[in-house]
């Protein structure tokens, strides 16, 4: 059984000054004007918040990709278009809430996997909803 640490993140980075342009270049400035703490960014209920890997490429098209890290809050109310971890029928998923009419959609952001129409009978627990995807770029091959 593992345990939990509720002892405070003090780990800071730099936060440089200046965005970096994903456009044109702009000049490079490299002043830090603060430490930023990716707790403190990531995580709004400490208490309420666990990380989950991602297995799957079904979220492809919401910027999930297979391996990445999500960061999954429960205190967090689900609403329409929200992504969220749910256990349906036993198993877990992440996918995109949708209410159609008077049907709960589980949607899927790929298009080999079709959409979750919930049935009645099917049991569903929303387990909380996904705020940040940590997403691995370096060491990773252009397909």
């Amino acid at each position: 059984m593992s345990t939990f640490s509720t002892r405070p993140c003090v780990t800071t980075v730099p936060l440089l000054c200046a965005p970096v342009a994903a456009g044109f270049p702009s000049p490079a400035q490299d002043e830090v004007t603060e430490q930023l703490n990716l707790e403190h960014l990531l995580i709004e209920h400490p208490e309420a918040t666990f990380f989950w890997r991602v297995a799957g490429c079904s979220m492809e098209g919401m910027g999930i990709h297979d391996g990445d890290l999500l960061v999954v809050d429960r205190a967090v109310v689900p609403r329409q278009g929200h992504i969220v971890v749910a256990a349906l029928d036993g198993g877990f998923v992440v996918k995109q809430i949708v209410h159609r009419q008077k049907s709960l959609i589980l949607r899927s952001a790929h298009p080999d996997y079709p959409e979750i129409r919930v049935a009645e009978g099917q049991e569903l627990v929303i387990w909380g909803v996904v705020t940040w995807s940590v997403h691995r770029v370096a060491g990773k091959t252009l397909r």
